[in-house]
């Protein structure tokens, strides 16, 4: 569907966007940019001023920044593009969703997508469903792990996301050859069952994390399944892996 060309990504690149730039604790010590210099760097003709700006808004918070950022989406170079993405993650704004949502639909570089997924997830905006459910399904794998991240946070939306976002991270528990994805699902699910009541719905979640516990190939999986029903503390859930594991069948 999508061709990544020089930046393709594979099974080694699953992590998160921001797994490598260090939390706000381990960043306190060191000296924030002026936020001030760096809102007319977001500005500057060269690329290399203009991708340090947004990369530093990955540590700043500041609403100054969000048109300019939501800009440099567009921009040219990718390395521009995915370090906006990144630092609207940081700084979520509700204007920025359907900018995120357009190049999330057209931009060729999966480190982009993967980004921009990871940033719509950040918005906690109703709107950003249907394109996350969309490249869960659609896009490649390191995007598709990071999808279902995102749509774990759908419950901080409202019900009716809430329980939209749920089929589609059952789907890709049952079926994404990935077995890092099919985890991720597992710990989307159960993030989203806690803040369920105890309907159709929520037992059919349940279900699945059962049904992946008990029968998914991959020991990783099985595990994020079983951590994600101990972590909802659902009665039956629990039975069921007491029994399982008391009978030696995993």
């Amino acid at each position: 569907m999508y061709d990544d060309d020089l930046t393709l990504l594979d099974e080694a690149d699953l992590e998160s966007p921001l797994d490598k730039m260090g939390s706000i604790d381990e960043q306190q010590d060191i000296p924030k940019p002026d936020p001030n210099a760096m809102l007319l760097l977001l500005r500057a003709p060269d690329n290399q001023q203009r991708m340090l700006a947004a990369r530093a808004f990955c540590e700043l918070e500041d609403e100054r920044a969000i048109p300019y950022l939501v800009d440099l989406l567009t921009d040219a170079c990718p390395l521009i593009r995915v370090s906006a993405a990144y630092a609207i993650g940081r700084n979520p704004s509700k204007t920025a969703v359907e900018p995120l949502i357009a190049q999330l639909e057209r931009d060729w570089n999966g480190y982009v997508r993967k980004g921009i997924v990871w940033a719509l997830g950040n918005c906690h905006d109703r709107r950003a469903l249907l394109p996350l459910t969309h490249a869960l399904k659609t896009d490649i794998q390191a995007v598709r792990l990071w999808a279902a991240s995102a749509l774990a946070q759908m419950s901080a939306v409202g019900y009716d996301v809430l329980i939209a976002a749920i089929p589609p991270l059952i789907e890709g528990l049952r079926r994404d050859p990935v077995a890092a994805i099919r985890s991720n699902c597992a710990w989307a699910v159960g993030q989203l069952c806690r803040d369920l009541p105890s309907n159709v719905i929520y037992a059919t979640a349940i279900d699945a994390l059962i049904e992946a516990f008990a029968e998914d190939g991959d020991l990783g999986v099985q595990e994020d399944a079983r951590t994600a029903i101990l972590k909802v503390g659902d009665t039956r859930g629990l039975q069921v892996i007491e029994e399982i594991e008391r009978d030696g069948l995993i």
